[in-house]
């Protein structure tokens, strides 16, 4: 159902799975790859029918971050992705979630190379599935370059900071067992099942109820930098109103009637 020629999108129940589509070069991001990315986090949140997003690549790879000679327009893109990107000069970075978060919960299903672009692109999904031969890393500084991409600001606020720098200073390869360790991604699967795993956690949100599961993800994120006393104020101003949902009620009674409930968004 839609998406671009470097990219393809497809429901799975409740749940849109966006795949990067370029396995001949490792699935680095195109402008066509980039603009379709965007316009996937965009028709997610805009259908109240999809509950959850899975990002993941083709053909064994997650990302092997930016293709350069595509951004850079030399002619292996055609006019109109380059027209988008002059329409919104931040389309790229929207794209690759730095700036721009989706409402649904985005689940990464990773396997094979997710180095460079690819990383940092994952530290903007919410819930990490990986391969066990994935291999992760933020190569930049090895190449002289920086990792423009947030990771000097993301990075230290999701995995230890000793951690977060020995990863962006020496720009080493991380295996999924380490990444895992030091909690880069949450969950480790034989090889060729991160797809499979992440559906899995996209469904079990999908029988949530999406008002609160919104809620909850929304409170998680804008509470993060906040003085403990500010941000438990805010948790209040986001959870109070999905207590007073048709939803919410709708939970109590089916819990009570031993039967699953039929969340309406209401």
């Amino acid at each position: 159902m839609g998406g671009t020629e470097h990219l393809t999108v497809e429901r799975v129940g409740a749940t849109l799975v966006l795949t990067l589509n370029r396995p001949e070069a490792r699935n680095a991001l195109s402008l066509p790859l980039l603009v379709g990315l965007y316009d996937g986090w965009l028709a997610a949140d805009a259908d109240d029918a999809i509950r959850s997003v899975v990002l993941t690549g083709a053909g064994g790879t997650f990302c092997a971050g930016m293709d350069l000679k595509s951004l850079a327009g030399d002619g292996m893109t055609g006019e109109h992705y380059r027209e988008r990107l002059r329409e919104d000069p931040d389309l790229h970075w929207k794209a690759m979630l730095r700036h721009h978060r989706p409402r649904k919960p985005v689940v990464a299903a990773v396997e094979g190379h997710c180095v460079a672009g690819g990383t940092e692109m994952l530290q903007g999904t919410d819930i990490r599935v990986a391969g066990q031969s994935a291999v992760f890393g933020l190569y930049e500084v090895r190449r002289g370059l920086f990792p423009i991409g947030g990771s000097t600001v993301r990075l230290p606020r999701q995995i230890p900071r000793t951690h977060a720098l020995e990863m962006l200073l020496t720009g080493r390869p991380y295996s999924a067992e380490e990444a895992a360790r030091i909690g880069l991604i949450g969950r480790v699967v034989p090889d060729g099942t991160a797809l499979e795993a992440a559906l899995e956690i996209a469904e079990r949100v999908n029988a949530c109820g999406p008002l609160a599961v919104e809620a909850v993800k929304a409170s998680v994120y804008e509470t993060a930098a906040m003085p403990e006393p500010d941000a438990l104020a805010a948790e209040l101003e986001r959870g109070w109103p999905v207590f007073d949902t048709a939803d919410a009620k709708e939970g109590a009674r089916a819990f009570a009637e031993k039967r699953e409930p039929r969340f309406r968004r209401a």
